[in-house]
């Protein structure tokens, strides 16, 4: 690995132009290595968790929920924002009981993911559940979703002929793939 130090910039000034419940947004000034100063928009957001729940017969239990910005319902797997304090791990466990009803004996880390570094702070970690037990979901009063099941191979597939659209899920199921034929 290379020596990246020079690449970095420093922030000479940071203002807050937007304090929402879901994220923030600043426009900062960073110095350039060779001096210059340029403008940099960040929203800064708490980071979430999804998990892959497969079931032993290897099908994963998706939900698809309607997804304002892109005027549609997407199929995803389970995920949520983090809540203040709140360590990835458990938020993990609590989404996939929300929004599947499930619970699980083996809870395996698959990795974090940057969806959108040039201007996001937004930081996703990966889970895979298994050995479900199957109960009744408990979503947020604002929260409308149906659960369907796909196999795990489907899945994959769909992910490579851009029927799964949203990032997380696509990265999450395919590391599930290599995970799983790893023997883990």
């Amino acid at each position: 690995m290379t020596n990246s130090t020079h690449l970095e910039e420093k922030t000479v000034s940071s203002e807050q132009i937007f304090d929402g419940k879901v994220v923030k947004l600043f426009v900062d000034k960073a110095e350039l290595e060779n001096g210059d100063i340029v403008s940099r928009e960040v929203i800064k957001h708490p980071g979430g968790v999804c998990v892959v729940p497969l079931d032993e017969d290897e099908n994963v239990i998706f939900v698809r929920q309607f997804r304002y910005p892109h005027a549609r319902a997407l199929l995803e797997i389970p995920a949520g924002k983090l809540e203040f304090g709140e360590k990835h791990y458990d938020c993990g466990l609590r989404e996939l009981k929300e929004e599947t009803g499930c619970t699980c004996d083996k809870y395996d880390y698959l990795g974090l993911l940057l969806p959108t570094p040039a201007y996001d702070s937004e930081i996703i970690h990966m889970y895979l559940a298994r050995g479900l037990h199957e109960g009744e979901k408990k979503l947020d009063e604002d929260e409308f979703l149906d659960t369907e099941k796909i196999p795990l191979e489907k899945a994959a597939e769909m992910v490579m002929n851009n029927e799964i659209e949203d990032a997380k899920t696509q990265l999450a199921i395919l590391k599930t793939v290599i995970f799983l034929k790893r023997n883990y």
